[in-house]
This record gives structure tokens, C-alpha cells and sequence, in this order.
């Protein structure tokens, strides 16, 4: 049978690559020349940058991909352990440091504030029960019927999902530092922490129970990695050619023509693409009222400011992941996510991989990434004019705070903006990770992987169930594995 697979990100090529173990024959088309998705890979002057996500955690996930082979993920790519997880830098420049070993979590957190230590473990128990729920339970398995997220409403009411993230965390924690450090996970995944319903705290016990690793190599490593798998596998590859047009012959997908005009029989498709843009621009009313209601009134997740660049010499005290807080914190995320407003102030992630690699810049130097949550398009902002000043402003922040004499030591800055991701990603409204997960977005709300009113469609990916994140879309792709086998007997090509 041939299985189409569109968009190469993380969620495509785990779909691909799960399609192909069940026997099929699979071609994974992608627009952008390099796989990967938003995980592309930039080289400038001698730096190197990972675009995309830089953070590992449920490691497992990927070697159940090489597992599927009889294969051994390490054998083509690894994963380095960190011992600091997340630095945490305040407006008044202490800093509190977050990782996988108990007595140092709690001597960092009894600084700040001595009842905090035993207020994150009673914090930590609630996150293992929601962990056992909302991911060992529901994280890969489909969501279509809302008969099945009635069945969940007894647990969904005793782990109180009606709160907030930033409800739960308080609800714990006393100190307003630890609160915003602990309530962060939304952000990671396109979320608002006082909107986005407390089920995604599953991934601050997700990140204990499995820790926090980084491909050496970076996050381009292990997309070759898997690129060597599948090229292995016989699962034929297209880039830098997108598709155009799916044609549909009763409710069924027929074939995809790409703007290269490529005609491709199909025979089942696994769309990785941002939902609300594959029903609202390819299948254009084809599918059922459900699709297109929701992608009607589906709420974008924030826009993302990336300002790459190296420096001539090297901060040894930097981190490999820092979170740079503003002076606000509620009224900075209302800004964004509600008024969509440009503010003056930010705050920012911080992403050194020299600290790990050094081979991502020259002997003596580092190389960085400053990744800013803004306003989607729909706040209007005209980038072209904005990006040139926000990146002074962030150069100016950095050199004011942690990097001191960054302004004279930056070499070879260039940004990305939202406009960026709806053009190279194809993302709605520039969306950093497509629709945004509050409760009436999660689990049976938000875009069902299997296609609305199209027999033969699949849906893999940020903006469907479990949601954005490694983790997320990686279990987008089990979904999908759990439907190609009820739909198609299982069988092996000779």
C-alpha cells in the first residue's frame, strides 16, 4: 500500500518510519530542502544553530523508532545528559538552578525560600499522578469519540484539570520566583501557564522520571540519524517540493500533486502539516463541518523572535539552557497572548550548545541562540521593522545581564520572525507550535488524528492529539500507528 507522508518534521518522519515497520510503502515529502521540520540547521561564519527544539526528554520515544529495526538509536546518534537542566535568571539577576538530583534541587530552591522544599515534593507527587494519567495513559492512544473523554471525566475532575497550570503551581509553591520557574512547561509547547489547563504539568515529571538530555551534534544529528534510518528502510524521500493539491474520489484520497507537478498515487496520507492549513487551504471545505469549524476558530499559539549568533570569545558561567525572566511575568504573557502587543520588555531562552559541543563554533568562541515569545501575526506587528529593533534590544539585555560585552564580542546575528514560520513552516498566523493547548484545545478538543470526513487521511503533528513538544509529536505518530493497524492488516513487503 502507499502511504504519502507530508511534512518531515519530528511527527512526520516517526509517522514515516512507523508506516514503513508495518509494511508499507512510504514517501515523505517535504517543502524545505533538509528534513526536520522546524528543526532546520543554519550555518553562518563558522557557527552552527539548531532552529528548532534543542531539548530532549523521553529519550525513549526515539529509540523505539530504531527499535522498530532491530536497530540501536545510539549506534547512530547520542544523547548527552545534563547536569544542569535549566538555569532560572531573575530581574534582579539571582538565578535558581533546576536539574535531575534531589539534594541540589532542594539546597537551589532553599535559598529562595526554605518551605519550598517540602511544598516541590507535594508539587511533584501531584505531577507523577497527573504524569500517570495524562501520558502513560493518553499521550498515544486516539481521541476521536467524545464518548472517550467522557469515560475520563472522573479523573479529569479528581486531578482538577479545570485549573490552570499557574493554579496548580500556587496552589504548592509559596515563592513568586518559584512559581514562574515552575510553571514554564507551557511556554515549552506554545502555551499560556494561565490558560493552559494543568494536565501539561505532566511535563515537570515527565522531565524527572527521564531526564533532560542533548544530541551531540545538535538537534540536525539526530535528524540525520533518522534520515540514515529511513534511508535504510527503503522510505523514499522528496525536498524542497510541497504539496499542492490532493485530489479526493469519494471521501477517499486518490493522489497529491506537488508544485514540482509530481502526480503520486496514494493510498493512505499522513499529514504532518499545521492542521488549519491543510483543511482551510489543500482539502478546502473536502472534509467534514467539525474540520472546518475548528479550524475556523482554532486559537494560534504565540510567535516566536530567534536571534542567532556567535561570540568571539567564550562564557564559561553560561549554562546550556537559561531562562531570562522580565520585570513581569502575567502582564507580559497577557500581552502576548491576549492584547498581542509588541511590549518594550521580554523575557527570553537562552541556548548555549557549547556548553555541551563545542564543535558548534570555533576554538574560543560560543555560539548562542535567543529565542523571545511575541505576538502572532494576528497582532499585525510589521517585522521588517520591528525585527532590526528587537534584536538591539535583546543584544542590549544579554550584554546588560549575562553576557557581559556582548556588543563587542557578537559576530554574525541574523533573526527569524513569525512571518518566517508561516513561510517556511507554513504555520497559521506564524505560530511558534501551531494551535495553542488550553482545555478546549487538548485531548478530544484539539484536531483528531484521524482525518474529518476522509477515509484514507491521518493527521501526525504539533497542532493534533497529545499536542506540540518531542514528546507530543512523537506520540502523534503512535496514534497514528494505532490507526494504520486497525485500518489495514498488518503485512510485510518481501
Amino acid at each position: 500500500m502507499n502511504i504519502i507522508v507530508v511534512g518531515a518534521g519530528f511527527g512526520g518522519i516517526a509517522s514515516a518510519l512507523r508506516a514503513r515497520a508495518l509494511g508499507h510503502k512510504v514517501t515523505l515529502i517535504e517543502k524545505n530542502q533538509s528534513l526536520g521540520g522546524r528543526a532546520q540547521v543554519f550555518q553562518r561564519d563558522g557557527y552552527r544553530h539548531d532552529a528548532g527544539p534543542t531539548v530532549i526528554t523521553a529519550p525513549f520515544l526515539f529509540d523505539e523508532l530504531f527499535e522498530l529495526f532491530g536497530k540501536k538509536r545510539e549506534d547512530y546518534v547520542t544523547f548527552m545528559p545534563l547536569k544542569t537542566w535549566y538555569r532560572f535568571v531573575y530581574d534582579d539577576l539571582s538565578h535558581f538552578d533546576y536539574s535531575g538530583e534531589q539534594e541540589h534541587i532542594d539546597q537551589c530552591i532553599s535559598k529562595i525560600n526554605t518551605d519550598d522544599v517540602e511544598n516541590y515534593q507535594s508539587l511533584l507527587s501531584e505531577s507523577k499522578s497527573i504524569y500517570e494519567i495524562g501520558f502513560q495513559q493518553l499521550a498515544d492512544k486516539p481521541f476521536h469519540q467524545l464518548s472517550q473523554m467522557l469515560k475520563l471525566l472522573p479523573d479529569m475532575l479528581r486531578l482538577k484539570s479545570y485549573r490552570s497550570v499557574w493554579q496548580l503551581v500556587c496552589s504548592h509553591i509559596e515563592s513568586e520566583k518559584l512559581q514562574q520557574a515552575f510553571s514554564i512547561q507551557p511556554l515549552l509547547v506554545g502555551g499560556n501557564p494561565f490558560d493552559t489547563t494543568c494536565i501539561y504539568n505532566l511535563i515537570h515529571f515527565l522531565e524527572r522520571k527521564h531526564g533532560v538530555f542533548f544530541a551531540m551534534g545538535g538537534t540536525g544529528a539526530l535528524v540525520s540519524a533518522l534520515q540514515a534510518l529511513m534511508d535504510e528502510e527503503g522510505i523514499s524521500i522528496i525536498t524542497g517540493d510541497s504539496v499542492e493539491a490532493i485530489q479526493l474520489e469519494d471521501k477517499r484520497i486518490s493522489q497529491v500533486t506537488t508544485q514540482s507537478g509530481r502526480i503520486i498515487p496514494c493510498d493512505h496520507l499522513i499529514s504532518n502539516m499545521d492542521p488549519t492549513f491543510l483543511y482551510k487551504n489543500l482539502l478546502k471545505g473536502k472534509s467534514n463541518p467539525v474540520a472546518r469549524i475548528r479550524s475556523s476558530i482554532a486559537k494560534q499559539s504565540m510567535g516566536l523572535f530567534v536571534l542567532f549568533f556567535g561570540t568571539s570569545q567564550r562564557y564559561e558561567s553560561v549554562e546550556h539552557h537559561t531562562i531570562l525572566f522580565g520585570q513581569r511575568f502575567k502582564g507580559l504573557l497577557d500581552d502576548i497572548f491576549d492584547n498581542k502587543v509588541l511590549s518594550d520588555d521580554f523575557a527570553l531562552y537562552l541556548h548555549r550548545p557549547t556548553a555541551t559541543d563545542p564543535s558548534f563554533a570555533p576554538k574560543g568562541h560560543d555560539s548562542f541562540y535567543a529565542l523571545i515569545p511575541v505576538p502572532n501575526l494576528d497582532g499585525g506587528q510589521n517585522w521588517e521593522i520591528e525585527g532590526p529593533k528587537l534584536q538591539d534590544k535583546v543584544i542590549d539585555r544579554l550584554t546588560q545581564t549575562i553576557l557581559p560585552e556582548l556588543a563587542q564580542t557578537i559576530r554574525s546575528p541574523f533573526f527569524m520572525t513569525p512571518e518566517d514560520f508561516k513561510d517556511d513552516y507554513l504555520s497559521t498566523s506564524g505560530a511558534g507550535f501551531s494551535i495553542s493547548p488550553h482545555f478546549y484545545q487538548s485531548a478530544w478538543f484539539r484536531f483528531h488524528n484521524h482525518g474529518e470526513g476522509i477515509e484514507n487521511l491521518s493527521l501526525a503533528g504539533a497542532g493534533t492529539h497529545p499536542g506540540a513538544g518531542l514528546p507530543g509529536v512523537l506520540s502523534s505518530a503512535k496514534v497514528v500507528e494505532s490507526l494504520l493497524k486497525k485500518k489495514y492488516s498488518f503485512h510485510r513487503e518481501c
